[in-house]
């Protein structure tokens, strides 16, 4: 019951500094809600969309520094599983999980957040550099040949839940079911990109 309350502390936490969204920030500090521009979606391409580079490079951090935070909030709670040789730290996954809900509904900014991909990110790279890697690599493979950044980051959420069944990355069931946490949530908060897609409308990068 200690280790659930533990991971249910870490899970709110991860929550409320995860619900610090970076763009509403940022865009407020150009005098803009950036939920009312552009995409209308709080994150890292619409603000680079709609106020410049500048302000994406500051939210870039911000979304990144947040999941680092609360996986070190997570990991200072300290609550571990064992499956044979796999050893995962649960309460980091929830701090981690708690980080990218906050981002997409945002208890300080009316629910109306993000997509949480850029801080779920920052969360894998936290847990699993390797697997992270794996999965920013093919993003970027995608994004590079058809500069569709929504289609970049379902293929590599996606791809995280399939890869995290490979058993040479030795993780958990919570593990595994983090991951698919992640991608539905990635997926869900994508389906107007994804309608977008299949219509042919999706707005692409320009490098």
């Amino acid at each position: 019951m200690t280790d659930i309350l533990k991971c249910l502390a870490a899970l709110g936490l991860g929550y409320l500094l995860g619900s610090l969204n970076t763009a509403v920030i940022v865009g407020k500090m150009y005098g803009k809600d950036i939920r009312s521009h552009g995409s209308r979606n709080a994150g890292l391409t619409n603000t680079l969309r709609v106020l410049g580079k500048p302000a994406a490079a500051l939210v870039l951090a911000g979304d990144i520094l947040k999941g680092i935070v609360a996986c070190f909030v997570g990991s200072s709670i300290g609550v571990y599983v064992h499956s044979g040789d796999a050893v995962d730290c649960v309460s980091l996954l929830a701090a981690g999980a708690g980080a990218v809900i906050g981002h997409n509904w945002p208890v300080y900014f009316g629910f109306k957040g993000g997509k949480g991909a850029l801080t779920g990110a920052a969360v894998l790279f936290m847990f699993d550099w390797a697997m992270a890697l794996v999965c920013l690599g093919l993003f970027l493979t995608i994004v590079a040949l058809t500069r569709y950044v929504s289609l970049g980051t379902i293929c590599a959420a996606i791809f995280f839940v399939v890869i995290s069944f490979v058993p040479v990355f030795e993780h958990t069931i919570y593990f595994h079911a983090f991951a698919c946490l992640m991608a539905l949530i990635v997926v869900f908060k994508h389906r107007e990109n994804i309608r977008r897609l299949l219509s042919g409308t999706e707005s692409r990068l320009a490098f």
